[in-house]
């Protein structure tokens, strides 16, 4: 016997519809807050980054690939970690999907990282991905973007992101643990791991030149974690208890 409020289908349907109007209404906060999105001031970005690529060398313009918009994702992969981000690792197994409408809606996607091009590649052929994946090692890009932490912003427990500033380092006695867990999933210690962090960032290009328009950070990033958009809609939720994911090639069964 279940302990979930059990009812008639005309209680569930009654139910149901009450909910529908308050879905209905997120719905059109969710439209206008889009609207607003679209409504921010562009910032030129007159910075010249490089990256590398499959293709070689790019700058920023480049990895626009012939469309005049850019979705970046910062995905959490550093020159030091023996794999990606399990997190962002996740939220990339939807991309591939994904990638192939944007481009033929006038939208490029891309994920960039500081790890080096040649730990990117294995990496991306152990997920069986084929996603555009550029390498932004020893480049200002993600710091400069709010997914990245200067060692100086480390110790001063001032890392920006999420538009403000964020202690990072472990409390009294979490140290030690906290590096076992982050060994264990990106082979290194807490401060190498979190001195990334997750985002994304989307760019304009016209008359070429290459403006900023918007980036997102934390549950920011929500809505493009698609396995959480199915969990919100299961019977018990997300029903979470601690870090449960893995990389789709971890899981037992």
């Amino acid at each position: 016997m279940t302990s979930h409020k059990t009812g008639t289908r005309e209680e569930w349907l009654a139910a149901r519809m009450e909910l529908l109007e308050a879905e209905k209404e997120l719905t059109r906060r969710g439209d206008e807050l889009a609207r607003r999105r679209q409504e921010l001031p562009w910032v030129r970005v007159d910075k010249d980054y490089r990256f590398e690529t499959d293709g070689g060398t790019a700058s920023l313009a480049d990895l626009f690939r012939g469309r005049s918009q850019l979705l970046i994702y910062h995905f959490m992969f550093g020159p030091d970690y023996t794999a990606g981000c399990p997190s962002c690792s996740a939220i990339a197994d939807g991309f591939n999907g994904s990638a192939v409408h944007l481009a033929n809606h006038d939208v490029a996607l891309c994920a960039v990282s500081r790890a080096p091009l040649e730990k990117i590649q294995a990496y991306r052929r152990r997920m069986g991905w084929s996603f555009p994946w550029a390498s932004a090692y020893g480049s200002d890009f993600n710091f400069d973007f709010g997914a990245a932490h200067t060692k100086e912003e480390w110790e001063a427990g001032a890392a920006a992101y999420n538009f403000g500033e964020v202690d990072l380092r472990p409390s009294a006695g979490q140290q030690d643990a906290l590096d076992a867990f982050s060994q264990s999933i990106v082979g290194a210690d807490w401060q190498t791991y979190r001195r990334e962090g997750p985002g994304m960032s989307a760019f304009a290009l016209q008359d070429g030149t290459v403006y900023h328009a918007y980036s997102a950070y934390s549950r920011g990033l929500d809505g493009l974690w698609g396995m959480y958009q199915w969990l919100d809609r299961a019977p018990l939720g997300r029903n979470e208890n601690g870090f449960w994911w893995r990389r789709h090639d971890e899981y037992e069964n």
